[in-house]
């Protein structure tokens, strides 16, 4: 299988933990995108009746395309399940997101939501945190200075993304992205280091949120659950 099947396999199979009745956190990326088309395949079945809250205005987009009802977190208050795709994870289900940019409005829901399943391929999977860029998303007020600040943390270079003409998130902000390497064994003192950076918004660390893995690899999908986790 090339990695497009592999991406849609692990996203349809998430689905088996979709239950008629439940609030779901939509999230973003080329992975998730899979199961938001199924979800919307299974409500235009009438096997389910669910309502989305999206975690970016391109999951936005295609959730009203295929059918799936939206509605706002203060409408629905806590959220019973988010499926959601990740750049990396370890053994700890820790994860680094937001190489699509959606890493503010992902963590907001994530941390909403009574339980998260990440969908991935297994290029995914690693010992330690970093070999993939760490997302930062930061004001444009005065962002090079923040950059500083960044680099003062961050062992390899910070680029803004984008370069000359920057990527915007849908909140208005900029991406940095910070070139940790594999050195990252510690993400939620990282995490914590980073957001007490004025300037910052959000960091693409996700400590303590994720229950368990869809993982496809050659030829099969597995789902890892996190031992004592809220799917356990």
């Amino acid at each position: 299988m090339d990695t497009e099947d592999r991406k849609r396999l692990a996203g349809i199979e998430a689905c088996n933990w979709v239950k008629d009745g439940m609030s779901l956190g939509l999230g973003t990326g080329s992975t998730v995108s899979h199961t938001v088309l199924e979800i919307g395949r299974m409500i235009s079945e009438g096997s389910i009746s669910v309502v989305g809250v999206p975690t970016s205005l391109a999951t936005r987009e295609l959730a009203l395309r295929v059918g799936i009802p939206l509605v706002t977190l203060s409408e629905v208050g806590a959220i019973d399940l988010v499926i959601d795709g990740t750049d990396e994870f370890d053994p700890e289900f820790s994860l680094i997101k937001g190489g699509g940019g959606a890493l503010t409005r992902e963590k907001i829901v994530a941390q909403s939501s009574k339980a998260m399943i990440v969908v991935a391929d297994d290029r995914k999977r690693v010992d330690v945190l970093g070999k993939f860029h760490l997302p930062v998303e930061v004001l444009q007020f005065e962002w090079e200075a923040t950059r500083g600040l960044l680099s003062a943390l961050c062992p390899g270079a910070v680029k803004i993304r984008g370069g000359e003409r920057p990527f915007v998130t849908d909140n208005g902000g900029y991406i940095l992205d910070c070139d940790f390497g594999e050195t990252i064994t510690d993400p939620k003192s990282l995490e914590l280091e980073i957001l007490s950076i004025a300037g910052v918004v959000e960091v693409g660390l996700f400590c303590d949120m994720c229950d368990a893995v869809v993982l496809a690899g050659e030829g099969n999908v597995e789902t890892i659950v996190k031992e004592g986790g809220r799917l356990s």
